[in-house]
């Protein structure tokens, strides 16, 4: 397995999710998940869920700058950190954002979210 390979797959799969139907990430996140967004913590896959499906904006186009990744731990997770812009429908500037997910293995051979943190960089 290659972790670039699933990073770069991940965040393709993962952005590609939110601007079409945010609601549908929420088999990407168990309940055990955590997502920090601008600070506020929020744990498990229905909340996390709710918090981005209640986002002040309908639609939104990510355009991705880097993806780094470096394996975690012994049970073969993985640190995926994202920055890039992030258009709002109706908006004349792109935001620019952070993101770093923490990808933990399923015994079916894919990956969920275990921990994701969200963050607007504010110039």
């Amino acid at each position: 397995m290659d972790p670039d390979a699933v990073a770069k797959a991940f965040v393709e799969h993962y952005y590609s999710t939110f601007d079409a139907n945010r609601a549908n990430l929420g088999n990407l996140y168990q309940e055990t998940s955590m997502l920090t967004f601008e600070g506020q913590k929020i744990q498990g896959s229905a909340n996390i869920v709710s918090k981005l499906t209640s986002l002040p904006f309908q639609q939104c186009q990510h355009s991705i700058t880097t993806v780094d990744c470096q394996p975690s731990g012994p049970a073969g997770g993985m640190l995926v950190f994202v920055s890039g812009n992030l258009q709002l429908a109706g908006e004349q500037h792109a935001l620019k954002f952070s993101q770093m997910f923490h990808l933990m293995p399923t015994p079916q051979g894919s990956f969920y979210v275990l921990n994701d943190i969200f963050r607007l960089n504010y110039a």
